[in-house]
């Protein structure tokens, strides 16, 4: 895995774990040399990520569209690229991105995971897509799939095509063995 997407929130949230994982996934691709592409910003768990992946010597690569400049700031010391919409910014780091690792985060997080698992669904990529779920945080959304596909509404495929972990060496662990596997 040479490029990671993360999504997470612009906000560092409620609970120390948060920001603590997101400096640990920074680190660690760091460590693994794994590029973290991210939304570009400064701010939040997306600017502890990015920022101590850049910390620890690792690749960095932003991807803001102009109007957040203002709002989030840009992180200082990584490659970054400014573009003109959230969609420009979204395919961009879909194209970008070996994997996908969505932390905890808004509606803003939410919907760039949607959008890529949507994409999986369709059969249109098949990068490993994994969620970290730190103390609980996605286990809603992992009970309203499961009540999808429990009411006939989504193939059980849905649930599969997310890979749940609840710490940071189980997110390079799976991404690393989807991988292969989509190789093989």
């Amino acid at each position: 895995m040479k490029s990671l997407c993360v999504y997470c929130g612009s906000r560092p949230g409620t609970d120390p774990a948060f920001k603590e994982a997101a400096i640990t996934v920074g680190k660690e691709a760091a460590k693994r040399g794994c590029r973290i592409v991210y939304g570009g910003g400064k701010l939040g768990l997306m600017g502890a990520t990015a920022g101590a992946a850049r910390d620890a010597g690792g690749p960095v690569f932003g991807v803001i569209p102009d109007f957040l400049v203002e709002l989030e700031g840009v992180l200082e010391g990584v490659d970054h690229k400014i573009v003109t919409n959230m969609h420009e910014r979204k395919m961009m780091m879909y194209e970008e991105s070996d994997a996908f690792l969505t932390l905890p985060g808004g509606i803003g997080t939410l919907e760039e995971l949607i959008e890529v698992l949507s994409w999986a669904r369709l059969g249109l990529h098949r990068k490993p897509l994994i969620v970290l779920n730190i103390n609980g945080f996605w286990s809603p959304l992992k009970e309203l799939l499961d009540h999808f596909v429990e009411k006939g509404l989504a193939d059980s495929e849905l649930v599969n095509d997310l890979k749940f972990v609840d710490s940071v060496d189980e997110v390079f662990e799976a991404a690393e063995r989807s991988i292969l596997r989509e190789r093989a």
